[in-house]
């Protein structure tokens, strides 16, 4: 830009991640800026292998925990009761592709994400907004949490 005649910015937005503190508490949040593509994001963005394998093998044995909170008021207000991100076209190696919670098995990440317009952005209302949708992230951490730090049997990897 500074030897350039075009002086438009070359990252014409802020943005900001912030890591769950801890590696039991695994996740993490990220917001970001820019004019007419303004969004916050909470959750595992690609996930390390041990980890999806993890959470897909609780998806297998009994997604009724996370469904519920798919399907909780807050979550579908402010993520639309879904997960952003990549999936496989098929189950993954070693799971049933007739399986009832094949649609989960099958993410590659579990994101929430939340856009905001321009208008949005300039309100006085705008801070309040961002902390209220990452509060309505709180029970997905949190089951997130006791899956990561737990096997399939509910028993504590914590030392």
């Amino acid at each position: 830009v500074r030897f350039s005649k075009d002086k438009t910015p070359y990252q014409p937005h802020f943005a900001g991640s912030f890591s769950r503190q801890g590696k039991h508490l695994r996740g993490g949040y990220y917001l970001r800026i820019r004019p007419g593509e303004s969004f916050l994001a909470g959750g595992f963005w690609e996930p390390n292998k041990e980890d999806l394998f993890r959470i897909r093998k609780e998806f297998e044995l009994d997604d009724a925990e996370i469904r519920k909170i798919l399907r909780d008021k807050k979550y579908v207000k402010y993520f639309g009761g879904r997960f952003e991100g990549e999936e496989l076209k098929t189950a993954p190696k070693g799971f049933d592709k007739e399986h009832p919670a094949i649609d989960l098995i099958r993410k590659k990440g579990f994101i929430a994400v939340r856009n905001f317009s321009d208008k949005d952005i300039l309100s006085a209302n705008f801070l309040k907004e961002v902390d209220d949708t990452y509060k309505a992230l709180r029970p997905f951490f949190d089951y997130m949490s006791e899956v990561l730090t737990t096997d399939l049997n509910g028993v504590s990897l914590i030392d």
